[in-house]
């Protein structure tokens, strides 16, 4: 299946959104060769291998989407660009260590 791409100036989406989507996509490339991988009969220790990868990748997505979440919240309440900074420190933290 084809992600559709995404319209340079697409005004609706935030950065945030925009690295989730790109992140998304290269995901969708990963489970492509995950399959192919099964499909060449390659060993189920290299398949477990790159699906530990795709999990761990959907992860640090999932958890962008999240900090997306967050930075959206205090932008409506809080005009801090501390209060911003720290939400992103704390996403790339959760993102290399959870």
């Amino acid at each position: 299946m084809s992600l559709p791409s995404i319209k340079p100036g697409t005004p609706h989406l935030t950065e945030a959104q925009r690295d989730v989507i790109n992140r998304l996509k290269r995901i969708d490339g990963q489970v492509g060769g995950l399959i192919q991988m099964i499909l060449e009969g390659r060993s189920c220790e290299e398949v477990a291998q790159q699906m530990a990868a795709v999990r761990k990748a959907m992860d640090k997505a999932f958890y962008r989407m999240m900090a997306c979440d967050m930075l959206e919240a205090i932008a409506s309440t809080v005009a801090e660009s501390s209060a911003v900074r720290d939400v992103e420190r704390s996403t790339r933290i959760l993102e290399k260590y959870a």
